[in-house]
């Protein structure tokens, strides 16, 4: 078997290598466009209550956000939304007046901040809180913040 050896030619490589970091910022431009949402309530043109739910984990430089809209008029939005609406219905809408749930959470600090924005019940509604952990969060918000399935 004969092998045929091209002559290197450093101007192609220059011009593939800037091709590749090219497409590689596009790629991470696109994907920070991508996570801009999750920062700000998007605008709601139906009726009914709704809220734009983000879960932020670790301390106020962390970017792990996630995010929904939850609708309540069927509900809709993430895993637990039947429940999270009936949870808000009974509170009137008032994420401090969800009952307690009567947990012990481990006393290990890993904070997390729930945010909601939106509207129940023709009021508008901004809520922000955080919590030690995830634990305490559930047991203080029910439903509401249980974005993950």
């Amino acid at each position: 078997m004969t092998y045929i050896r091209k002559p290197y030619n450093s101007k192609s490589r220059t011009l593939k290598a800037s091709a590749l970091r090219g497409a590689l910022f596009a790629a991470v431009a696109l994907l920070a466009a991508g996570q801009a949402p999750a920062q700000a309530a998007p605008r709601h043109a139906g009726q009914g209550d709704w809220l734009y739910l983000t879960v932020t984990r670790g301390d106020s430089r962390s970017s792990d956000t996630r995010g929904t809209l939850l609708l309540c008029d069927p509900p809709q939005g993430h895993a637990h939304a039947a429940e999270a609406c009936a949870e808000l219905g009974a509170a009137g809408g008032d994420i401090d007046a969800i009952p307690a749930k009567g947990v012990f959470c481990p006393m290990i600090y890993a904070p997390v901040t729930a945010h909601a924005r939106g509207e129940w019940k023709g009021h508008q509604v901004d809520y922000t809180r955080t919590f030690s952990n995830a634990c305490g969060m559930a047991a203080r918000t029910g439903s509401v913040f249980a974005l993950d399935s």
